[in-house]
């Protein structure tokens, strides 16, 4: 079997560079991969101490930097190393301060894995929520490489608990530790014979409680509120997008709201905005308008959507009309806002939680979207009950820096 995942990766590699010619995603995929290992071995020297941390792609980063950077105060005097699988971390993260080098991980090959890792002889490495690449882990073990898995989360889908998944279950014993999310996921490899598994939490509350400390403050979205209730529509797609245009155009002229959708894309930007009766303005061009004076605010750029969620009076976080899901509920939460999503959102288990404890509301239609808002707008013990569940939520789920920092090192 390992064989035939061996012939997959050289193949996916060969037609990766094929769509790379139409794809400009993919192009930054394989272009940005030409160049790893000279990078490498100009930043890195055979006398040097390192640590390596891998991350998917941004949300595992943004998971896993609580970590990196305790690590970096322990560890001043070791080179950091960061490799991205996905062009949606590596791009926007590339330039990251708290890591010495930053680079994409080459696929995995053997010979991509033993040569990484005779460059990078990294004293200890981390691997965060997932991705599991076989031929680095046994170079990993091979070297007897200190390996752990942080904020990791194991479903019964996944190919280690299949029956032909012994393969991949042999690749998990080179984790010196498994740190994850729930007691869920520790019995869940626990049942496949691995007893080094810690429920230690997810890493991602302590990153956005560290968001209250921050300066959060937008002028140009203190002008645009104007002093009155606003509702953050945060990584929305155009399947939310149809729900909330319905809304937006019937609500009150004293309700505004901010739109950060998932895709900027100029075609998608102006689809929305031609769904939407009331006033509008765009991010790009708040500068030639009076904000104050609009209902509606279209964020067509990236990196902001955090401190927007500051303003907010309730937050609507899209992707739960797709598939795989909704983004990410914690840093709305973190504000202490009441939060609305749609259906798709079993697969993350902050969301479940959340909804259990009544902070997060779940809507499946026009109808259930409208109730939910005017309820909040309206009754006030009602929000306020919301709001205190989802700030309490986040504060009470701290502390899983600390648990994996403490066990490591």
């Amino acid at each position: 079997m390992l064989f035939l995942y061996n012939i997959t990766i050289y193949i996916a590699g060969f037609f990766l560079k094929i769509i790379a010619l139409f794809s400009p995603k993919i192009k930054l995929f394989v272009e940005g991969r030409k160049n790893v290992f000279s990078i490498l071995e100009e930043k890195i020297k055979t006398d040097d101490k390192t640590i390596w941390f891998h991350a998917a792609s941004l949300g595992e980063y943004e998971q896993g930097l609580p970590v990196i950077e305790k690590v970096k105060q322990k560890f001043p005097l070791h080179k950091i190393i960061v490799t991205f699988f996905s062009p949606s971390g590596y791009e926007v993260r590339k330039n990251n301060t708290i890591a010495d080098i930053t680079v994409y991980l080459p696929l995995d090959t053997k010979s991509n894995a033993k040569k990484f890792l005779k460059i990078v002889h990294p004293e200890f490495a981390f691997f965060i929520k997932y991705e599991f690449w076989l031929n680095y882990l046994k170079e990993l073990e091979n070297y007897k490489t200190p390996t752990y898995l942080i904020s990791g989360i194991f479903r019964d889908n996944q190919m280690f608990f299949k029956w032909y998944g012994g393969f991949y279950r042999n690749a998990l014993k080179a984790f010196t530790y498994f740190f994850v999310q729930n007691e869920s996921s520790k019995a869940k490899i626990e049942g496949i014979g691995f007893k080094n598994a810690i429920a230690s939490g997810d890493t991602r509350f302590d990153r956005v409680a560290t968001i209250l400390e921050r300066d959060n403050s937008l002028h140009f979205i203190e002008t645009f509120k104007n002093n009155q209730p606003v509702i953050v529509i945060g990584s929305s797609w155009p399947k939310d997008e149809v729900l909330l245009a319905e809304y937006i155009n019937q609500a009150s002229e004293n309700i505004k709201f901010i739109i950060a959708p998932h895709n900027i894309k100029k075609e998608q930007i102006e689809n929305l905005k031609s769904q939407i009766t009331k006033s509008t303005v765009l991010f790009s061009e708040k500068e030639a308008s009076d904000l104050s004076q609009y209902q509606v605010l279209i964020v067509d750029t990236v990196g902001i959507l955090t401190k927007i969620y500051s303003y907010g009076t309730i937050a609507y976080v899209g992707g739960g009309f797709g598939n795989p899901g909704i983004h990410n509920i914690l840093e709305p939460a973190v504000f202490g806002m009441p939060i609305v999503i749609g259906p798709n959102y079993s697969n993350f288990a902050e969301a479940v939680a959340l909804v259990n404890l009544e902070g997060c509301s779940v809507i499946s239609n026009s109808g259930e979207l409208k109730t939910i808002f005017d309820q909040l707008l309206a009754n006030q013990e009602f929000y306020r009950k919301k709001s205190q569940i989802c700030s309490t939520f986040i504060q009470s789920n701290k502390g899983a820096t600390e648990t994996i920092v403490k066990s490591v090192f």
